[in-house]
C-alpha cells in the first residue's frame, strides 16, 4: 500500500499510520512543531487528536514514538510537496498541520477515507474491506508476526492491556498452526 500511495498527497499519512500504528484522528491533528526529523532518533510527539477538546483518546495515548527511516523520508517529501501547495494556494491558512487540505485547514475524516480509497484502488485492494484504521491493525499484526512480544505491541499502540491488542487488532498473517506438527516431528523423527 505505501508503494501505491507514493504519488498521492496521502503517502506520508499511509506510511506513518502503517509503520507507527498511529490513530487516524492523531495523524489528522499532527503539527510540524511535534515532528523531529533530525533528532537521534527522529520522532513525532503524538499529544493531540481531532477529538473534542483536542486531546488523545486517553492520557496514556500521549507518546513520542521514534520513527523508522521510511517515515522520515516520507515526511521530508511531504513537507516539500506541502511547501509547493502553500505557495500555489491563494489563501493558505497556516495552522502548522502536517496533513492539511489544499488551503492548510484540518482534514476531515471523509476526505481522508476518500483519498485512502483511491490508494486502495491503485494497490488492487478491496476498498470495501479497508479503512484508514486498518493500517493500525496491520501495524499490530506485522509486529506480532515478526516476534515482538504482545505486551510491547500493546504499549506501542497505547492499549491498557494486551487483550484488546490480541483479540481486536492482531490478525494472524499465517493462519496455519505449525507448532503441533513441529513438536510431533521432533518427538517422532523419521526412521
Amino acid at each position: 500500500m505505501p508503494k501505491a500511495s507514493e504519488s498521492t498527497a496521502l503517502h506520508a499519512y499511509v506510511v506513518l499510520s502503517l509503520l507507527l500504528g498511529a490513530r487516524t484522528e492523531e495523524l489528522r491533528a499532527l503539527t510540524w512543531s511535534h515532528v523531529d526529523l533530525d533528532g537521534t532518533p527522529p520522532s513525532i510527539m503524538v499529544w493531540r487528536s481531532v477529538r473534542e477538546g483536542g486531546d488523545t483518546k486517553t492520557r496514556k495515548s500521549r507518546r513520542t514514538p521514534a520513527m523508522p527511516k521510511r517515515c522520515v523520508e516520507a515526511l521530508k517529501l511531504h513537507r516539500e510537496r506541502q511547501d509547493v501547495a502553500r505557495t500555489a494556494a491563494k489563501a493558505w491558512q497556516d495552522n502548522d498541520l502536517v496533513f492539511a487540505s489544499k488551503v492548510g485547514t484540518e482534514l476531515d475524516a471523509h476526505s481522508v477515507r476518500r483519498s485512502f480509497r483511491s490508494v486502495l484502488k491503485k494497490a488492487g485492494l478491496n476498498e470495501k474491506e479497508w479503512t484508514p484504521q486498518e493500517t493500525r491493525h496491520s501495524f499490530v499484526s506485522l509486529l506480532s508476526e515478526s516476534g515482538i512480544p504482545l505486551k510491547n505491541i500493546s504499549r506501542l499502540v497505547c492499549h491498557r492491556n494486551t487483550s484488546v491488542t490480541e483479540t481486536v487488532y492482531r490478525k494472524q498473517l499465517r493462519p496455519m498452526l505449525p507448532e503441533g506438527a513441529e513438536a510431533m516431528d521432533q518427538l517422532f523423527p523419521d526412521r
